[in-house]
């Protein structure tokens, strides 16, 4: 049965499932957003007059949400995904008491663990936590308008290495994986055994709903399915990446049934050959970041990953998709991309059937 939002869900999904297990379905994977031709007319809800309506006005959050889904045309394998925005105050960090300071963009937050020594052993997510139960509330809005519509995301709750940063400070955790490396290792798995158990806590209010799971990585798969990344890891050595990190994210790849790696910016690139070793991470997505050239002038790496057997991840301007496709093979590739029209949208996914090759 289709979606309002995604009348072709049925064989998006099928899609997805091939895509996932590293079969050819006669494209590359692509994910098209345009605007809507002839969208309901709905009024744009008003800026936020606070921060406070924009993260935590749950029916603003709706109308903001109804708005943006009804108006956007989702060709291909992109999806519409009912979602409160990610600044921070419904992940990890914050329930384990960092203070988190918002605005209307973003949010940080000011680490709690200041003694000399890493001393972790005492944290636990506060279930509580004023932003915990928000975001439950969050999770159960997005269910009951999300029903025969479209998906909900599970949320972005923290990863490998950006929790204990949160928590410690970037300075301040640099100088532990010098210190005392053994110790850092020892908290990321702590740090990790803590997410999988709060993961679990919420894949069952979402998993029927999407009949399976998204999170803030716009991707779908038929069951525990989450981004992993570290963006601290731009700060290190592929030595030090391996040795005190990679472990906590190999326990998470255990532990989801469908995994993507986020390597976010070429300081992040020194840790493909890492990544590459996991047994269970079908796929990674390498993004130069911002101010860097298209993924495409980094050809080495993109076919890398692709030589490797992995799934690839890339967004493009639609200008550049059929380069992508001269370069690379089509199996298991990932394209995120946009257009001005909905026709346009169109005609790109029809060409992207004749410029796909399955190339070894």
């Amino acid at each position: 049965m289709g979606l309002l939002y995604k009348g072709d869900w049925e064989q998006t999904k099928e899609n997805y499932r091939k895509w996932w297990a590293f079969e050819y379905f006669g494209r590359c994977a692509i994910a098209v957003y345009a605007p809507k031709k002839n969208p309901p007319d709905i009024p744009r809800p008003p800026e936020p007059e606070s921060i406070e309506q924009k993260w935590f006005d749950l029916d603003y959050i709706s109308q903001v949400n109804d708005y943006n889904l009804s108006h956007t045309f989702f060709g291909g394998e992109a999806l519409p995904i009912w979602n409160g925005g990610y600044p921070g105050h419904t992940a990890i960090p914050t329930y384990l008491g960092c203070p988190v300071h918002l605005d209307f963009r973003t949010g940080w937050w000011t680490p709690i663990l200041n003694e000399e020594q890493l001393e972790f052993e005492h944290l636990q997510i506060n279930q509580q936590h004023p932003d915990y139960q928000f975001a439950l509330k969050l999770l159960k809005r997005g269910v009951a308008e999300a029903k025969w519509k479209c998906l909900v995301s599970i949320g972005a709750f923290g990863g490998c290495g950006d929790t204990l940063a949160a928590l410690r400070g970037t300075e301040k955790l640099l100088f532990d994986c010098m210190d005392r490396p053994e110790r850092v290792r020892e908290a990321e798995i702590f740090s990790m055994d803590m997410w999988c158990k709060h993961y679990d806590s919420l894949f069952p209010i979402i998993k029927d709903v999407d009949e399976g799971s998204t999170c803030w990585f716009p991707l779908w798969a038929p069951g525990k399915f989450y981004a992993a990344q570290n963006d601290f890891a731009y700060n290190i050595s592929p030595k030090t990446f391996r040795e005190i990190f990679l472990p906590a994210i190999e326990k998470q790849t255990q532990f989801l049934d469908y995994t993507i790696y986020h390597v976010d910016g070429i300081g992040n690139f020194v840790h493909v050959d890492a990544l590459l070793e996991l047994p269970r991470l079908q796929a990674i997505q390498i993004l130069p970041g911002a101010g860097k050239p298209s993924p495409l002038h980094y050809m080495d790496i993109l076919k890398k990953v692709q030589k490797a057997g992995k799934n690839l991840h890339i967004s493009i301007p639609s200008s550049e998709v059929k380069t992508a496709l001269e370069n690379l093979s089509a199996r298991g590739l990932f394209i995120s991309t946009s257009c001005k029209s909905e026709d346009e949208a169109l005609r790109l996914i029809e060409n992207v059937y004749r410029w796909s090759e399955d190339r070894d």
